[in-house]
């Protein structure tokens, strides 16, 4: 692997780990903590995330269990949950809060997979963007006389090789959320 691509391999890999870590947000017919990531509670006058408040379990596959570390933002944990419009019933049991995962409705897993493939596109967008930085990058050192014409063409052809194989795991990826979507 040239050196233009393996230098810039973080700049892909971020790529990927951000769609990831977006992704883990979509609901599935499966409890998942993940969905409340990008869950903000205001306790103690600081935003923080939920998992900084309390200690967040999954009881069976169709519950989520929160366990405040301290009880007094119980009530502030329910309240923050139920604007955050996640679809979840929110039952406060006193020492912990209860989630109940709705099951999906087909019409909900179609629009699930929808916002997915969504994502997707702005993902590959991104990716497209860092290729398009690093092509120009290497036509810039070529110029500069710093690379041969014929290492040019080597470069970006690895370089047009390297984006086929992360569009490959991004579609890898995406697949597998899908299947966790549409699976009932």
């Amino acid at each position: 692997m040239n050196n233009f691509v393996k230098d810039n391999q973080k700049k892909f890999d971020q790529v990927l780990d951000f769609f990831k870590s977006d992704i883990a947000s979509l609901r599935t017919g499966r409890a998942n903590p993940g969905v409340l990531d990008r869950v903000q509670i205001n306790a103690y006058g600081v935003l923080n995330p939920i998992n900084a408040v309390a200690n967040i379990s999954v009881a069976d596959s169709h519950s989520i269990t929160l366990s405040p570390w301290d009880k007094g933002i119980s009530k502030e944990i329910e309240k923050t949950i139920i604007e955050a419009d996640l679809g979840f019933g929110v039952v406060n049991e006193g020492d912990k809060i209860r989630l109940i995962v709705p099951r999906l409705t087909e019409e909900t897993r179609k629009e699930t997979v929808k916002k997915l493939n969504d994502k997707m596109e702005k993902v590959r967008i991104s990716l497209r963007q860092v290729r398009e930085d690093l092509k120009t990058e290497i036509e810039e050192a070529e110029e500069n006389k710093d690379i041969a014409e014929d290492d040019k063409f080597r470069l970006i052809k690895e370089l047009d090789e390297m984006i086929s194989d992360k569009n490959d795991e991004l579609k890898e990826i995406r697949d597998k959320k899908e299947q966790d979507i549409m699976d009932i």
